[in-house]
């Protein structure tokens, strides 16, 4: 315990007496120390030093940081005392007391309860007394907002409004206490502040200011790319539980049609079908929807002009087992048709239309690569064992709706088509911001370089030491657009920086040479930039994307390869489809067809729906992995 003093000064006891005289007189204490003559000098007549009280106070409470005067009351029978005043605290570590005249001020040092004891001793007479102590309480409570002060993200992880109950998907009871939206909001400020790539570029804003959703959107950065574009275009959310179904089984709710939004405003929004999933009400006999069906009406509201939530209400189900009629018009026809689908669990087949595409320069191998989830480890091994039996010489990847997701499967693909060569050598080098050069923030591992890999991980469906097929192949033509995002883009960028050409067609990539560790919670994961992938040459400057080299003034990385619109006329592998056969032609005399703007529709997502302006955000879509895989 700490005890603190303060003695009045003889001149300040004669002007006092001056003063309250009368009052004396009349008995009335002093506030403080008493004052003037009395209590104990004298001889034989002279009464007994009265003790001295002091007066009840109040409990306080107060914040950590800051500090509380409070006043203290004296009462004294010999009026003319004066009085030194002591206070100490029962837990400094808490809370402090100093003592100035009447005055004590109490400084909060850390969360929790302190009790301060104040007693008054005589200081005249031949016989001073002490009063009883006169203890109060003090509560101090944690620290509001202050900016650019963060705690330890740890101090509010798991802390929920409304936690989770039971057991997650392995069986492992759920972490989550009771906490509030303010925990929430608390630990994704400090998370943010300690991970995020450009942390300095946050406004930091009162975390009791937001709905925990809200306050997320908020804490990036909003500069902008050299094309005008803005630099973070790759935060968001979801629900945890749904995305540990889609990420380990490539499970999700709907009819199996991906949806591109080639116009999303009115008048003459423009719907159609980008591809569909096998066996699922999309390809369903009764129903056969094809790429480039256009959606005409959802529930009999017109596509072109109708109301938004009630498209998007027939077009993204909510539910299973939700039935929605829809008018549609098949490419190349020119009547309309009707059909009924119901929403269902679909399973993502990311690896389709495995074609071997005979040229009178030799086979060509031809892939659609939707998707880097678990289940594309198996189908890419399958379809890459089958071109490579069928000895192609050149191969196209269609990554033209890849938006992403595991970097270890980027890491693969890019080994099956380079080969042996490329074994042992880096793929892709991960920079975090200037508080983790060394140490990779979330998994504590030194960093230390990525490599193409040339067998399975382990972590998927396959066992892992596999040794995976190849092509050995010095050139890979890529079709994209603004769909070809991170993990995809990771590929290109993976191949360049060993020299192996990467020829695009089609339309600029979405530009994303980062990534992040989704992190879950209560109930939410969070995807927020944490580190920028760069190749074995150390180039990852790429944020505008990649852009074939004959499109018009770009600001994006120019490489090799000939600008083409999609084309929702032919289907997937047939060698008419505009950019595989601007592909083949590039291939046999190196030139292009006369450049288009190559359009860029958006890929309506399910927590998206129409959008007004199509931008590539809409393919910020990012799937973890194993912790150093994630892109």
């Amino acid at each position: 315990m700490r005890e603190v003093m303060n003695s009045e000064s003889a001149a300040n006891v004669r002007s006092a007496w001056r003063v309250l005289g009368i009052a004396l007189a009349a008995g009335v204490g002093l506030l403080g120390s008493g004052c003037g003559g009395g209590g104990g000098g004298g001889g034989a007549s002279t009464p007994p030093n009265a003790r001295p009280s002091v007066a009840t106070i109040a409990d306080q409470a107060i914040t950590v940081g800051e500090t509380s005067t409070v006043e203290v009351t004296v009462s004294d029978g010999n009026a003319g005392d004066t009085h030194t005043i002591r206070a100490t605290s029962s837990d400094p570590d808490i809370a402090t007391v100093s003592v100035l005249g009447t005055s004590l001020t109490i400084t909060a040092i850390a969360e929790g309860t302190a009790a301060i004891t104040v007693t008054a001793t005589d200081n005249s007479g031949a016989d001073n007394a002490t009063s009883n102590g006169a203890t109060f309480t003090v509560t101090i409570e944690a620290k509001g907002w202050v900016s650019g002060v963060f705690e330890d993200a740890a101090t509010f992880k798991d802390l929920c409004a409304a936690p989770r109950m039971g057991t997650d998907a392995d069986g492992d009871a759920f972490p989550d206490t009771q906490g509030s939206t303010l925990d929430e909001n608390n630990w994704l400020r400090s998370w943010s502040n300690n991970t995020y790539l450009w942390y300095d570029e946050i406004e930091d804003r009162d975390p009791a200011c937001c709905e925990t959703p809200d306050y997320f959107d908020l804490l990036r950065t909003f500069a902008r790319t050299a094309s005008g574009a803005y630099k973070d275009r790759f935060h968001f959310t979801e629900d945890t539980a749904q995305r540990t179904a889609r990420v380990r089984s490539g499970v999700t709710a709907g009819y199996g049609a991906r949806f591109a939004v080639l116009r999303g405003s009115p008048p003459r929004r423009d719907v159609r079908v980008a591809y569909t999933e096998p066996n699922t009400p999309a390809t369903a006999a009764e129903v056969v929807l094809l790429r480039g069906t256009r959606i005409l009406a959802v529930d009999g509201v017109d596509v072109a002009n109708g109301d938004a939530d009630a498209l998007n209400a027939g077009l993204f189900p909510r539910a299973l087992d939700e039935q929605h009629e829809f008018t549609v018009r098949d490419p190349g026809a020119e009547s309309s048709r009707t059909v009924t689908m119901r929403s269902a669990s679909i399973t993502t087949s990311p690896v389709q239309h495995v074609r071997t595409l005979e040229t009178d320069t030799g086979d060509v191998g031809y892939l659609l690569f939707n998707s880097h989830i678990g289940p594309a480890e198996r189908g890419l091994m399958q379809g890459i064992e089958q071109l490579a039996e069928a000895g192609v010489s050149d191969f196209v990847l269609d990554m033209r709706y890849n938006g992403g997701g595991y970097l270890a499967i980027a890491a693969q693909v890019a080994y099956m088509i380079a080969g042996p060569s490329s074994r042992g050598r880096v793929f892709s080098e991960l920079q975090f911001n200037d508080k983790h050069r060394e140490f990779d923030p979330v998994t504590g591992d030194r960093l230390r370089p990525s490599y193409f890999l040339s067998t399975t991980t382990g972590w998927f469906d396959e066992p892992g030491g596999l040794t995976l097929p190849h092509l050995a192949l010095q050139r890979v033509f890529v079709l994209s657009g603004p769909g070809t995002c991170s993990a995809s883009e990771a590929i290109i960028n993976g191949l360049r920086g060993i020299d192996v050409e990467v020829v695009l067609i089609g339309a600029t990539t979405c530009g994303k040479p980062y990534g992040f560790y989704p992190q879950d919670n209560c109930g939410t994961t969070y995807n927020t930039v944490q580190f920028r992938g760069v190749n074995a040459k150390g180039f990852g400057d790429y944020a505008d994307g990649f852009t074939p080299a004959n499109a018009p003034g770009s600001a994006s990385t120019k490489i090799p390869g000939c600008a083409v619109e999609d084309d929702f006329l032919h289907q997937f592998g047939d060698v008419a489809e505009a950019r595989l056969a601007a592909a083949l032609r590039y291939r046999d005399d190196g030139t292009c067809p006369v450049a288009s703007a190559a359009s860029a529709p958006v890929l309506a997502k399910r927590s998206g729906g129409l959008v007004a302006d199509p931008s590539p955000a809409a393919f910020g879509e990012t799937i973890a992995g194993e912790p150093r895989w994630r892109r």
